[in-house]
């Protein structure tokens, strides 16, 4: 059960909505507060509004569009991840280009989700990335994937290593369980808990906990760091 849900005296999930839209503003606000576990509490119409606004009202997650007068979505996560770093930012915009892609996670946000993405799937993201998971729409998952692969190959070096003996110390494939493998192969899909739970027909409880898991043996910070160093240690293969 999500942690959320496990009793309705438990605070309710602040939200702020930063789109220069009003009908995506309101739509959004409509919607999320129907959950009963999200509410919004602000509304900015452009970059800088938001930035005011979330230092008004400190929501938990903001919802930020890229493209918006005044202050673009990128800066305005930019400063509200460095001034509020207990603020999650969620970059949701119709924009999938690659450099909007990396400018906005590099800039802090925590998730970047299409407005195409269901709003049970926008809902969950929300609550993830308070739970401090990052969440990525798969579309963007596999070009931040063949990013990777494309930085990974420019930086192989070319010198030839002659193979030596294997060190004691165990590898990444013989630490994880069979169980744990099949998470990981959802998670590199772009999969989230729920998903995940529905796949493989457990409870996202234990599947958050797999994560964890998957996470603490390879060193990863978040769930994209996990896919990156599962397929650099070759634990999963990436198409494309």
């Amino acid at each position: 059960m999500n942690p959320w849900k496990q009793g309705i005296t438990m605070a309710k999930i602040r939200v702020l909505v930063a789109d220069d839209q009003e009908i995506i503003r309101d739509g959004l606000a409509f919607i999320l507060n129907k959950t009963g576990d999200i509410e919004v509490v602000a509304k900015a119409e452009n970059g800088e509004e938001a930035v005011a606004l979330t230092r008004r009202h400190k929501p938990n997650v903001v919802l930020m569009d890229i493209k918006m007068p005044r202050m673009d979505g990128i800066a305005a996560t930019r400063f509200i991840t460095e001034e509020l770093p207990e603020t999650s930012v969620i970059i949701l915009t119709t924009y999938d280009t690659d450099d909007l892609i990396y400018e906005g996670i590099r800039a802090g946000a925590q998730a970047y989700l299409l407005k195409g993405t269901k709003s049970a799937r926008l809902a969950d993201a929300i609550r993830g990335v308070v739970a401090g998971e990052s969440q990525l729409d798969p579309a963007i998952a596999l070009k931040v994937m063949d990013e990777f692969r494309r930085i990974s190959a420019a930086s192989q070096p070319q010198v030839f290593i002659e193979p030596v003996a294997p060190v004691l110390e165990e590898s990444p494939l013989e630490k994880l369980s069979a169980r744990e493998m099949e998470v990981l192969a959802l998670l590199a899909q772009g999969l989230s808990n729920k998903d995940i739970a529905a796949t493989l027909f457990l409870t996202e409880g234990t599947i958050r906990n797999y994560v964890s898991s998957i996470m603490g043996k390879l060193h990863a910070n978040d769930r994209t760091q996990v896919v990156i160093k599962a397929a650099q240690k070759r634990l999963i293969k990436l198409d494309g």
